[in-house]
């Protein structure tokens, strides 16, 4: 029923004449950019939300993820009135041109690993182009979604633009989703390096945020001739975070709810079962809170289930590989695809590697390194369309226009006759040749 009562406003604002439709591109840029300023006035509190929902170190959001939420939207209030069509030349006394026009309502469902920055992801680039938006944030963590709605209304956005509908899964999430009046559905890395920046890196695209990350480094493969001194570095850095409240200077918090605390033991715990060879880590920190010990496992082999599911926590299953096809192989056999990275000294194998594959960011000797300036998402299971990217938020139109010259208008004007719909006359003053245009 909430969602219905979402996607009726939302209609009201996108219909024809309706508030938004009707909103300057110009204009919303502007909205968009006080928006921004909103958050980034308010930032110390909304990183005091992200880590009293999700768990993790006030200085990480602070420092991570408020000020790419504030980007974010400046960016792509920047693109707001930079969105147009193309004319394309074509055979006979015809003209056709594109538009580029909003979707309409935007359906966005948000992770709770970096809840207001995966809603900024979603929420700014349909803007910019004109949609409107119903957003779920995750339930375990609504909060910074919910007091973004007040910095929203303080921006001045017009009503049914924004709707933040906090609910479940299986209930608003599958409503969202299978909705008929909701038109699209968004659900949810320096060119030489050392083997001391390998693994931190390795140790950094694992680690970050309590390894709760989408694109997480969650399969390390490392050549053979190195690979022991891999393991004994990757476990003397494993073993040297610092854990603990979320709001002292540590590095990594609890996990984000028991269900998940679970999940991450109860894979750990088949990593031993299966074989592999664990080498820190590996149980529960402190006696209370979700906290888990940074874990690594060596030895650790294609079919078990550390290897194949997504563990989405602080384990760093370490893999040994002997040839470059051999790995290339190995790291694409799997359902998913959303990031990769190639550490080498030879950019010639790194660029052969990367290459080949089958992920939707690669980044090379480095890791999570993101901009939003350019498109993000994945293969395979790893989801469809990409973040980022306004080209995702509209659709393109192609129209055909007979032109006939007629002298029985008025010289020095172009008369434009748009039909069937709207029926209405447009005259523009023209310093070519006296001819008329009936579009």
């Amino acid at each position: 029923a909430d969602i219905d009562l979402a996607v009726a406003a939302a209609r009201v604002a996108f219909k024809k004449g309706g508030v938004w439709r009707t909103t300057d591109a110009s204009a919303r840029g502007r909205l968009m950019h006080k928006l921004a300023d909103l958050i980034e006035r308010d930032q110390a509190y909304l990183c005091s939300l992200e880590s009293l929902d999700n768990g993790k170190p006030v200085r990480l959001a602070n420092f991570i993820d408020l000020p790419g939420v504030v980007q974010t939207f400046r960016y792509y209030a920047g693109w707001a009135d930079k969105i147009h069509g193309k004319t394309i030349p074509v055979d006979g006394p015809f003209m056709t041109y594109t538009r580029h026009e909003p979707i309409g309502v935007c359906g966005q469902i948000i992770p709770w690993n970096f809840p207001l920055l995966m809603a900024a992801w979603k929420m700014a680039p349909a803007l910019a182009c004109g949609n409107v938006i119903i957003l779920k944030p995750a339930e375990q963590t609504p909060l910074s979604a919910l007091y973004l709605c007040q910095l929203i209304v303080e921006a001045g956005f017009p009503p049914g633009v924004i709707n933040v509908v906090p609910g479940y899964g299986p209930t608003a999430g599958a409503a969202i989703s299978s909705h008929p009046d909701i038109d699209k559905v968004a659900f949810t890395g320096s060119t030489e390096v050392s083997f001391d920046e390998a693994v931190h890196w390795a140790h950094l695209g694992l680690f970050f945020n309590q390894g709760q990350c989408c694109a997480a480094g969650s399969r390390v493969f490392v050549q053979d001739t190195i690979y022991d001194e891999f393991v004994a570095k990757a476990v003397e850095k494993a073993n040297a975070i610092k854990l603990g409240n979320p709001f002292d200077d540590i590095e990594q918090g609890p996990q984000v709810d028991e269900a998940q605390f679970k999940k991450i033991l109860d894979l750990i715990d088949s990593g031993k079962a299966e074989g592999a060879n664990m080498k820190c880590g590996g149980c529960r920190y402190g006696d209370r809170g979700f906290f888990i010990t940074p874990t690594v496992f060596a030895d650790v082999q294609d079919n078990m289930r550390i290897a194949k599911e997504e563990i989405f926590g602080p384990v760093m299953p370490i893999f040994k590989f002997s040839t470059i096809d051999e790995v290339i192989d190995r790291a694409n056999d799997t359902i998913y695809g959303l990031a990769a990275g190639v550490f080498t000294k030879d950019m010639k194998r790194a660029l052969h590697v990367s290459n080949h594959l089958k992920a939707g960011t690669v980044w090379i000797n480095c890791y999570n390194v993101l901009a939003v300036q350019g498109p993000f998402g994945g293969y395979k299971m790893s989801g469809c369309g990409r973040e980022l990217w306004y080209s995702d938020h509209y659709q393109v139109p192609t129209m055909n226009a007979s032109v006939k010259f007629n002298s029985k208008y008025e010289p020095n004007q172009i008369y434009l006759r748009i039909e069937p719909n709207s029926g209405e006359k447009h005259r523009i003053e023209s310093n070519t040749e006296p001819y008329g245009m009936d579009l």
